[in-house]
């Protein structure tokens, strides 16, 4: 402990910032002298119900006399885990302790989403947006927002904003006044759960940089819309999960786009592939597409790193058609995430008439997860090994059902496969 406490202040200040909660930091108070302040300069608070142990009337007491005496003219992170036992008339007094501190980043996590019907949702009160002025960051997950607060909606300084498994009272117009409430917006997650109130999320933010929206639960009401309208001109970072089969609108281009991943059913998926053609890094998942995934004559010529799911029966067609697309490609990864339907037919090769540029010229790293063996999997391996030139690794993951014995046969056949490139290392797992 000498040694520690022999440490500058602003040292002592991020390891106390390590802690995973408040009541370890104000409990330093006890070592010395020295430390019997410190803890009220930490710029980090974490406040953990679960980990207090406490019932939440002594908890939301703790809260409110250590935010009191606490000194720090920011506070850079304001986090509070709140537990089941919660009710949403906690969290006032928890946001009115907090009031008078400038808070950069704020996050309120309830353990329980606001889907499940054994539990009353926590609701957010209306002071939450009466002091927000200073937030950077904002992140919130199972609880619900007010739907009375729209004139008060606006966050100047806001550029961080994640709502996971949220419920809005409001719905659809509601998220787009919050979300138009943050005029310098650059990160966005939405992550949805089921009867949201969420038909089409609507994401029209010309500050924009990166997007994260997921809706793995399709809407339990067939007649509502479902899907998502993106207008975010100056987006490098995309990632959009959507099993909902709703409509997929994108209203710009995104000549900054670097990272791309796409996991949606809807069959149609051209205007938003299309959208992606600058892309370096592309992840696609298209479990119900066709042979148009993306318009004629698009051109991936940034493209350097290509992984492709292939539960979907047309992914060799796709497969062959981005290779031919991208011509600077160094790293492709095949592997399969959603399994194949039963009713489907096999997908089938066919030898191309040419080899894609990418393969005779910058190919460097190919490698295949969940690979099964079938026929037309070995056909595609055996493509791609006996045709890139510069390929310096390959390798192929077997899927974990496969047994013992029928795994060595099969990583005896890949190894025979022909070879192009003389410097590539096969390996097998």
């Amino acid at each position: 402990m000498d040694r520690i406490s022999h440490l500058p202040d602003e040292l002592i200040l991020d390891i106390l910032s390590s802690l995973p909660n408040a009541k370890d930091v104000a409990a330093t108070m006890i070592l010395s002298k020295r430390w019997r302040f410190l803890w009220t300069m930490v710029p980090r608070l974490v406040y953990d119900a679960s980990y207090l142990d406490i019932d939440y009337g002594r908890f939301s007491t703790f809260v409110n006399r250590s935010l009191l005496l606490h000194k720090a003219p920011l506070i850079d992170t304001l986090h509070f885990k709140i537990g089941n036992a919660c009710s949403s008339g906690d969290i006032p007094a928890l946001i009115r302790a907090a009031d008078e501190r400038c808070v950069h980043e704020l996050i309120i996590e309830i353990d329980t989403p606001p889907s499940n019907i054994y539990i009353t949702p926590v609701t957010l009160p209306r002071s939450l947006f009466t002091w927000c002025k200073m937030l950077v960051t904002l992140k919130l997950r199972n609880v619900v927002l007010t739907d009375d607060v729209t004139s008060l909606l606006f966050f100047p300084s806001l550029k961080n904003l994640s709502l996971i498994s949220m419920k809005y009272p409001g719905g659809d117009e509601f998220f787009n006044t919050l979300i138009s409430s943050c005029p310098i917006l650059e990160d966005l997650v939405v992550k949805q759960i089921l009867n949201d109130n969420l038909a089409i999320v609507t994401v029209r933010v010309p500050s924009l940089k990166r997007l994260v929206l997921n809706q793995e639960v399709k809407n339990v009401v067939k007649s509502i819309a479902n899907g998502f309208v993106i207008n975010t001109p100056a987006l490098e970072c995309m990632n959009i999960v959507d099993f909902s089969t709703g409509c997929n609108i994108v209203e710009s281009d995104m000549p900054n786009i670097v990272k791309a991943k796409v996991d949606i059913f809807h069959p149609r998926t051209e205007q938003l592939l299309g959208s992606t053609t600058l892309a370096k890094y592309l992840h696609l998942c298209l479990p119900t597409s066709k042979n148009v995934s993306y318009p004629a004559g698009n051109i991936f010529n940034r493209l350097v790193h290509l992984r492709l799911c292939t539960c979907e029966t047309e992914w060799i067609n796709l497969l062959m058609r981005l290779l031919r697309n991208s011509p600077s490609l160094r790293v492709l990864e095949i592997e399969q995430v959603h399994y194949l339907r039963y009713y489907q037919p096999r997908p089938c090769w066919s030898e191309p008439s040419s080899i894609p540029e990418c393969l005779t010229h910058n190919l460097e790293t190919f490698k295949w997860e969940h690979y099964y063996g079938a026929e037309e999997e070995k056909e595609v391996a055996a493509f791609i090994l006996r045709s890139s030139i510069c390929l310096k690794k390959a390798t192929i993951i077997l899927h974990r059902s496969i047994v013992h014995d029928e795994k060595l046969e099969m990583n005896k056949e890949l190894s025979l496969l022909p070879i192009c490139s003389p410097i590539c290392q096969l390996a097998f797992s």
